[in-house]
């Protein structure tokens, strides 16, 4: 299956996105929020943590569609 120039353009500029998205995550340092008292948090480390991995489920489905493979190409 293969994708037109300008579509892998589009998904790159996506990938981008979504990497500059979990690097901020990855600096929230959300880790040491669970060392505070629950009323000294600036935002809830589990949200944090959910976050980054359905950013990650992201990156990792745009780099399918990179790389062109389709629902039925996996490798059994």
């Amino acid at each position: 299956m293969s994708t037109p120039s300008g579509e892998n353009e589009s998904l790159r500029e996506l990938e981008i996105e979504i990497e500059a998205e979990v690097t901020l995550v990855e600096s929230s340092h959300a880790e040491e929020a669970v060392n505070l008292s629950v009323t000294e948090w600036l935002f809830d480390p589990t949200e944090v943590e959910r976050e980054e991995i359905g950013l990650r489920g992201l990156l990792d489905a745009v780099e399918v569609l990179e790389d062109g493979s389709g629902p039925g190409d996996h490798a059994a």
